[in-house]
């Protein structure tokens, strides 16, 4: 097969912050055969990056490379007694799957709606939100090895998840292009209410037994209010990790301000909410050259208008700098930076 293989293309439809960065060349895969002929011209030994939605990523300058831009398309379901196994290629948009599912009364990913990105992303990430995480229905992926030119099928139990990670980010980084997704869903549901402001906004809606299609109904609309909008306002959702500590540095925190936020995690560690970290820094709100931090959520770094990547960087910096000064705490950028 003969690959389109465009060259000097703008990136800004390409990526959420509205970075306007270039790349050499662009190649757009809607099939696995397009990955095999990649893989076939050599073009996986250059330097290459992929791309799903462009939602969690930062361009700080030209890409000298391939970008690889997942855009396949198609989603099937097997249902077993209860259980219900839903395959998505990658290129699907997250939030039309989570709403797929909804309308087929598959229970398990409505917590995670209005999560910005694709398919193929989620595990990379292991995207999660209210409650919820990828990993809690995750079943499998199969994803294209770049250094064999072979396809391969992980399980959940190979791709060492923990939050916001998985090894597609550490041991496997930039080996593995995902393909396809298959999530373990319910016909049952099991609602999960408990985190964040569910309850509260089910409450005002006069709501008492919320179907899952209620409860991906009040998380789209907290996440709107809290959010800008990608097509008026660049961002890339939240720009940092909440950080994870040991029960000894949350002892002092919590000694110093009592009412910090926090939720216990397993192996008596506690996460806290880098948002109100950021907040007390002063940073909510906050313009900085044509970057800023979003006026509704301080885990949102924003493009006002003609901001540059290395700009929105560097503001990064001053935050994570704030932060380590005031709490001793050293923040993770979620998104990734080229």
């Amino acid at each position: 097969m003969e690959l389109n293989i465009q060259s000097n293309i703008s990136l800004k439809p390409f990526n959420t912050f509205g970075i306007e960065e270039k790349t050499n060349y662009l190649i757009e895969v809607n099939d696995n055969e397009t990955l095999t002929e990649i893989f076939k011209q050599g073009l996986f030994t250059k330097n290459f990056f992929v791309l799903g939605a462009g939602s969690n990523v930062l361009f700080t300058k030209p890409f000298d490379g391939y970008i690889i831009r997942m855009t396949s398309k198609g989603i099937q379901s097997k249902v077993e007694s209860d259980d219900v196994y839903v395959t998505a290629k990658a290129g699907e948009i997250w939030n039309d799957f989570v709403w797929h599912c909804i309308r087929n009364n598959y229970a398990g990913i409505e917590n995670m709606a209005l999560i910005p990105g694709t398919v193929g992303a989620s595990p990379v990430q292991n995207i999660g939100a209210y409650g919820t995480e990828l990993m809690y229905v995750f079943h499998s992926c199969e994803a294209f090895d770049t250094q064999l030119g072979t396809f391969k099928i992980f399980k959940k139990e190979d791709c060492d998840f923990s939050y916001r990670d998985s090894i597609f980010k550490t041991a496997h980084k930039g080996r593995f292009i995902i393909t396809e997704v298959t999530y373990k869903l319910s016909l049952t549901p099991q609602i999960n209410t408990s985190y964040g402001a569910i309850e509260a906004e089910l409450l005002k809606e006069n709501i008492t037994t919320p179907s899952i299609a209620d409860i991906a109904t009040i998380v789209s609309k907290i996440r709107v209010e809290k959010l800008p909008d990608p097509s008026t306002v660049g961002n890339a959702g939240s720009f940092f990790k909440n950080p994870v500590i040991d029960a000894d540095t949350f002892e002092r925190l919590l000694g110093l301000y009592p009412t910090i936020p926090h939720y216990p995690m397993p192996g008596q560690q506690t996460k806290l909410a880098a948002g109100w970290l950021i907040e007390q820094c002063g940073w909510k709100g906050k313009d900085y050259g044509q970057a800023g931090v979003w006026k509704n959520q301080a885990l949102v770094l924003i493009n006002r208008q003609h901001a540059s990547g290395q700009e929105i960087y560097d503001l990064s910096v001053q935050i994570i700098n704030d932060v380590q000064d005031k709490f001793g705490i050293t923040l993770e950028r979620e998104v990734n930076l080229l």
